[in-house]
């Protein structure tokens, strides 16, 4: 890498959505993730909620800034299962069947849905080597 020193992880992944707080429900409720921090606007609308992941933070924001487009983003997060445990996507299938998320594409490793906004999302027991 000519001398340069590499990235040493994630700090945060921001998300467009257009509410939230349902949006930081979807997440907290049905994935886990805990919360950190609410920002609001000026006249008190929470214009974004921040959740913990793993080593990183997920923004659920109203608006991004810089301003971008507003389509055609190709956010994918993927979340781990235990991929120690056998019956894992299964579990999962059915915590989301139970919350009315709909899977939408299914591999040998990973279960893919949507959230409110639509992003895709993906639970996952697929282990990257070397990692």
């Amino acid at each position: 890498m000519n001398g340069m020193p590499g990235m040493n992880g994630m700090h945060h992944l921001a998300l467009r959505v257009a509410d939230p707080e349902l949006s930081a429900r979807f997440y907290g409720e049905l994935l886990g993730l805990p919360e950190l921090a609410r920002h609001h606007e000026d006249d008190g609308r929470v214009r974004a909620v921040w959740l913990k992941l793993g080593g990183s933070v997920l923004m659920l924001e109203r608006k991004l800034l810089p301003a971008g487009a507003h389509e055609g983003s190709a956010h994918v997060l993927v979340l781990a299962a235990d991929p120690d445990d056998g019956d894992a996507l299964a579990t999962w299938a059915q915590r989301l069947a139970a919350a009315n998320v709909t899977v939408v594409e299914r591999t040998g490793f990973t279960l893919y849905f949507h959230d409110p906004d639509g992003h895709r999302l993906g639970v996952s027991t697929f282990v990257f080597a070397g990692l």
